[in-house]
């Protein structure tokens, strides 16, 4: 008889040193005493994270991985860690770009392990953007990044940002960008993309087999019949009927303001909003310590807590974990989804 294949973990990176991510990877190890919770291992320089559970008054033992094929092995003895090099002074709560190289190889390294087969999905920590960009990193945010180191091992990816949680998912047609740019940057085009990519994830890692779709207005009233704004008119109702005559369950431009009540959500398994905060103050209004940062259109599989790096309560061991174990549980269903045997996962 064969003997049944090691479930692959999670790769989780540190996020920025000096917030709260090595402290949410500590507590969610210390839950897993209690309660399931997928096996991961944490990228981070050893002496960093110890100083960390120290400062916040945990009790975390580490198993240092020479592979990341041993944290099966490992997990119930202590919290799985590939290490990186030592960063020198970090202080909780006080970021640096002295920081950044670290930050980086961290995210780096996750990425390779998952494409390379060595872990089942990326779950990342909160980064500070700031901080990255004044050490010179070229991208607005994990998404860009990921999408990118994707592509440089020749994968195809078009990374669409998804927050979900179980009584709603949204994603945001652009992300990164200042409001000002948010019409200027819309198309037809992407909106459609946007769908499509969305649409095929959500069959294949959410195992919804006919996802409904509903697609927000930019301007109040979903432009009021043009009295308040065009691009509905001129862009956005063109996407859906495009996507409409392909055979895809969708509806819209929606007016925003009445899409996201509790009587409404059962209608619909993902609404498509124009921006970023259009999406995002919804699901962190109703879901701020439950919902999942999702990157859809990947060859891989990556969440991440729906909340940044709290630097003000960094190293007083308050952090709440709920968030980042929901990231870690998220991934490994969408992996059970998207995986078609567990000698494949």
């Amino acid at each position: 008889m064969t003997a049944k294949a090691v479930r692959r973990p999670i790769a989780v990176s540190m996020g920025d040193p000096a917030g709260i991510g090595l402290e949410l990877a500590a507590k969610a190890w210390l839950k897993s005493r209690s309660e399931p919770i997928p096996n991961f291992y944490l990228i981070a320089p050893q002496e960093v994270f110890e100083e960390r559970i120290r400062q916040a008054g945990l009790d975390v033992p580490v198993s240092i991985l020479d592979d990341p094929e041993q944290t099966s092995s490992r997990f119930a003895d202590g919290l799985p860690l590939s290490a990186l090099s030592v960063v020198q002074g970090v202080v909780p709560g006080k970021p640096s770009i002295r920081y950044a190289e670290s930050v980086i190889a961290s995210i780096r390294l996750g990425t390779a392990d998952v494409l390379g087969g060595k872990a089942r999905a990326l779950v990342t920590n909160p980064i500070s953007k700031f901080h990255l960009a004044g050490a010179g990193f070229e991208y607005p945010g994990h998404t860009e990044f990921l999408a990118s180191l994707a592509e440089a091992e020749g994968h195809t990816a078009f990374p669409v940002m998804m927050l979900a949680a179980p009584e709603l998912k949204v994603i945001p047609v652009t992300i990164h960008i200042p409001l000002g740019n948010v019409a200027a940057a819309l198309s037809s085009t992407l909106i459609e993309q946007t769908v499509r990519t969305a649409v095929s994830d959500l069959k294949d890692r959410f195992g919804i087999s006919e996802p409904r779709v509903v697609v927000c207005g930019l301007n109040p009233h979903a432009g009021e019949n043009g009295v308040l704004g065009d691009e509905e008119k001129h862009i956005i109702a063109p996407a859906v009927d495009a996507l409409k005559q392909e055979g895809f369950d969708i509806t819209g431009p929606l007016s925003a303001d009445s899409l996201f009540h509790e009587a409404v959500r059962p209608t619909y398994d993902v609404v498509i909003a124009m921006y970023h905060d259009q999406a995002l103050i919804p699901i962190k209004t109703i879901a701020f310590d439950r919902a999942v940062n999702v990157t859809l259109g990947l060859p891989f599989i990556r969440t991440s807590p729906d909340h940044g790096t709290a630097f003000d309560i960094a190293g007083t061991g308050t952090a709440n974990p709920a968030s980042f174990i929901a990231a870690l549980r998220l991934a490994d269903e969408m992996a059970d989804n998207l995986y078609a045997s567990e000698s494949d996962a």
